[in-house]
């Protein structure tokens, strides 16, 4: 049955592709600057089912990109605020929200229990990146990934490809070397831009857990990064 924040969804898909979303399974992990707005655009056009993962907090230096990160949301749980605003959408999605950073033990039980018709990667570490999308691609999970949204202006760069195309990105010539390793060099969906970075725009950083580093963004590339990702999972799935 098509509710009526849903018409004009159904009026563009039509009924039949609505029902494949609201009966599709997606993870998401990484609901910062660009998986905030993935699961946001796939939960408005009604996929039924949503797992996000992310372990992390919002900080002062997420407010100028990442759609939960408010003056009065510093210091909570991204995962938690993120979900709060899902089913705020849609009361009635069927969500599982885990305050989580994956690595290699947790992210093979996540895949296993979760029965996912599609995993959108926007983690922007490297580690569990890569072994988030060595362990989807092995049990013959769709995914969908995001390469590095830092250092660009230019949001007319942004396109799909398959990661042995990928280039001027720093993010995903590290992935495609990881996923050689692994055995991979070809077969991983991704969204990427093809800008050249802003070199002046990468400040080391210390302590951060998996990261060497921090790039500068400004507001709408992550989320086009977001957009592009939950634009082809819906797609994708209401064409099944």
């Amino acid at each position: 049955m098509v509710k009526e924040w849903q018409t004009r969804t159904a009026l563009l898909l039509g009924e039949d592709k609505l029902e494949k979303l609201q009966n599709a399974r997606v993870l998401v992990a990484g609901v910062g600057g660009v998986g905030a707005y993935a699961a946001e655009m796939m939960c408005r056009a009604g996929i039924g089912h949503l797992t996000i993962v992310d372990g992390d907090v919002v900080t002062p230096s997420n407010i100028n990109r990442q759609l939960i990160a408010l003056q009065n949301t510093i210091g909570q749980e991204k995962a938690e605020l993120m979900g709060i605003r899902l089913r705020e959408i849609n009361p009635d999605l069927d969500l599982n929200s885990y305050r989580l950073f994956l690595d290699e033990k947790n992210t093979g039980q996540l895949l296993d229990m979760g029965c996912f018709d599609y995993v959108v990667d926007a983690i922007d570490t490297v580690a569990p990146k890569v072994n988030l999308i060595v362990q989807a691609m092995r049990r013959k999970v769709k995914v969908i990934s995001s390469m590095g949204a830092g250092g660009r202006l230019d949001p007319t760069k942004l396109q799909y490809a398959d990661i042995a195309e990928t280039y001027h990105c720093t993010l995903a010539k590290v992935v495609r070397k990881r996923l050689q390793k692994e055995g991979i060099r070809k077969g991983l969906k991704v969204v990427f831009s093809s800008e050249q970075p802003d070199k002046n725009a990468v400040l080391v950083t210390e302590g951060e857990r998996n990261k060497k580093s921090t790039v500068g963004t400004v507001s709408y590339i992550p989320a086009l990064f977001g957009c592009y990702l939950g634009a082809y999972v819906i797609r994708k799935l209401a064409e099944r």
